[in-house]
C-alpha cells in the first residue's frame, strides 16, 4: 500500500474490539519527509490547571523549610525540590518552577478571592469592591484554534458550573468575563468526547438554527425602539446569540465525521471525590484522552475552589487528612507544615503521572511527543497564608514550541514572605517585601509561542525571556 507520511491524518486510527491505537510515525512512511516533502505541522496544545489555598511556606528559620517548603532550593539548573515536590524529579527536565509572579490588580487581595482572575488578570477584587472580568488565557487561544477540532476547548473542574463571583467553581471565562461552566462528572466528559450523539441530532440542530434565525430578527425589530444604553445590553445578548450560531454551525460541520473510538475498560467514569486519588486520576487522564485524539487543543482544570468550599475539599483523603483547606491553617501545629506538605505532594504526584504520560507518547502522525507540543500551566493565585503574590507556578511542555526547561526561575530572589498564621495578620495584609512581575508577561509569551499573534495580554507590560 503507497500510503505517504503527510497524507495520514491525524485521527488515523487502528481499530478492533472497540479499542483504538492512535497511529505511531512508522520509518517506512518517513522518506518522503526525509527527502523535504511537506508535512503537517504538529498541533500546538495549551491545558491550564489550578489549585487551591496556596502552598507550604515556612520561613528559612523554621526545621520544616528544608524539607517542605513547596518552591525549590537553589536556582537556574541548580536547584533541588523539597518533599513535596520529589515526585516530579523524574521529570524535571520537562518542567521549569517560576517564582515571583503575580497579577498586579488582586496583590492587596485576600488569596481566596483569586481563583477567578488567575487565568484573566482582572479587577475581580475583594469586599465591596466592584467585580469586574476579563476573557481568560486559555479561551483567548481557543479563539484562535477551536475551530480546527470538534470541541473548542474542555472546561473542568472538581466542583462543576460556575460557582459565584470570587468563589468560582471554573476558571475559564469568555470575552465578556462570563464564566464558563465546568464539567465535573467523569461520564459526562466522556460521553461528551466519544460517545456517538442520537440519531435526531441533525434534526435538533437545524431547529436550532431557526430559533436563532428568529431570534435575531425578532432583536433587530426591537433594537430601534430603545434607548442608548439598553441597545448596549442587547447588543451584548445578540452578541451570545452570535456565539450560539456559531456553535450550531460548527456542530453541523462535525455532524458526520466519526468520533474517535478509546477504550473505556481502564476508566472509572462513576467517580466521585469519595475515592480522591482515582478521581484525579480520571480527570488527568480524560484530558490526555482529549489531547490524543486531538478531540480539542485547548483544557483547563480547576482541581479545587477556594475556602475550603464543596466536594474538592475531600481530595484530601487521599492522603488521611479530612478536608484540604484546613491544612492550610494548621501550619503553626505540631506536624503542621509536613501534612500541607504531604497534600501538595499528592497533588504533583497526579500531575506529574500526567506530564509522565504525554511524555511517553509519540505525537500521532507528527513530530516529538505530545508533551513536547503541549504547554502546561499548573498553579495557585495563593503562595503563603492567603498571600496574593509570588503565585507558585510550574510550566512544562511546549519544548517544540522553544520552551527551555529544567530550571527554577526566580524573580522573587529573597523576597519571599510566609510563616504559620498565629491568628493575627495574615501575609496579604503586610506591606510586599519586592516586586513581582506581572503573570500576564509569562501569559502573552505562551500565547506568541502557541503562535498566537498577540502584542499584548491584559495587563502586560512586554515578555519572559528566560523561559
Amino acid at each position: 500500500m503507497g500510503y505517504k507520511l503527510e497524507t495520514i491524518d491525524r485521527r488515523c486510527f487502528l481499530r478492533g474490539s472497540g479499542v483504538a491505537l492512535a497511529l505511531p510515525v512508522f520509518g517506512s512512511l518517513a522518506g518522503e519527509v526525509a527527502h523535504g516533502a511537506p508535512s503537517k505541522p504538529n498541533p500546538k496544545r495549551l491545558a491550564c490547571f489550578y489549585f487551591p489555598d496556596g502552598v507550604p511556606m515556612p520561613l528559612p528559620e523554621d526545621p520544616a523549610h528544608q524539607d517542605w517548603s513547596w518552591f525549590p532550593h537553589g536556582g537556574g539548573e541548580q536547584f533541588t525540590f523539597t518533599k513535596c515536590m520529589e515526585p516530579l524529579e523524574s521529570i524535571k527536565s520537562e518542567l521549569t518552577v517560576l517564582s515571583g509572579f503575580s497579577h498586579p490588580k488582586s496583590r492587596n487581595v485576600h488569596g481566596h478571592n483569586n481563583a477567578d482572575q488567575f487565568l484573566t488578570a482582572g479587577a475581580t477584587g475583594g469586599g465591596d469592591k466592584e467585580y469586574e472580568n476579563t476573557i481568560s488565557l486559555d479561551q483567548e487561544y481557543a479563539r484562535h484554534v477551536g475551530d480546527q477540532t470538534r470541541f473548542a476547548s474542555l472546561v473542568m473542574s472538581t466542583d462543576g458550573g460556575t460557582g459565584t463571583a470570587r468563589g468560582t467553581h471554573t476558571i475559564s471565562f469568555d470575552r465578556h468575563g462570563r464564566p464558563i461552566p465546568a464539567e465535573h462528572r467523569p461520564k459526562r466528559i466522556f460521553d461528551q468526547l466519544f460517545v456517538k450523539s442520537d440519531n435526531d441530532s441533525a434534526r435538533r440542530l437545524e431547529l436550532s438554527r431557526s430559533a436563532l434565525d428568529e431570534m435575531l430578527e425578532d432583536a433587530r425589530r426591537l433594537r430601534r425602539s430603545l434607548s442608548t444604553a439598553d441597545r448596549r445590553v442587547l447588543d451584548e445578548y445578540l452578541d451570545s446569540v452570535r456565539q450560539a450560531e456559531v456553535k450550531v454551525e460548527k456542530a453541523k460541520r462535525w455532524l458526520g465525521a466519526p468520533l474517535p473510538s478509546v477504550d473505556r475498560d481502564q476508566l472509572n467514569l462513576e467517580l466521585t471525590t469519595d475515592e480522591p486519588r482515582e478521581y484525579l486520576q480520571t480527570m488527568f487522564e480524560l484530558i490526555y484522552l482529549a489531547f490524543k485524539t486531538d478531540s480539542t487543543r485547548v483544557a483547563t482544570y480547576q482541581i479545587g475552589r477556594e475556602n475550603g468550599v464543596g466536594r474538592s475539599d475531600h481530595l484530601a483523603r487521599a492522603v488521611g487528612f479530612n478536608l484540604a483547606h484546613q491544612l492550610s491553617h494548621e501550619t503553626k501545629n505540631p506536624d503542621g507544615w509536613k501534612n500541607f506538605g504531604t497534600y501538595c505532594r499528592f497533588l504533583n504526584e497526579e500531575y506529574g503521572r500526567f506530564i509522565g504520560k504525554l511524555k511517553a507518547t509519540p505525537e500521532p502522525g507528527g513530530t516529538g511527543s505530545l508533551l513536547d507540543n503541549t504547554l502546561l500551566l499548573f498553579g495557585s493565585a495563593s503562595s503563603a497564608f492567603h498571600l496574593s503574590r509570588n503565585y507558585p507556578l510550574i510550566l512544562a511542555g511546549g519544548k517544540n514550541l522553544g520552551f527551555r526547561h529544567g530550571r527554577y526561575v526566580n524573580h522573587a530572589g529573597t523576597n519571599f514572605q510566609g510563616g504559620p498564621w498565629l491568628g493575627d495578620r495574615e501575609p496579604w495584609q503586610d506591606e510586599a517585601k519586592g516586586d513581582d512581575l506581572p503573570l500576564s508577561n509569562l501569559y502573552l509569551t505562551m500565547l506568541q509561542r502557541l503562535g498566537v499573534p498577540a502584542d499584548s495580554f491584559a495587563d502586560s507590560t512586554g515578555v519572559v525571556e528566560d523561559v
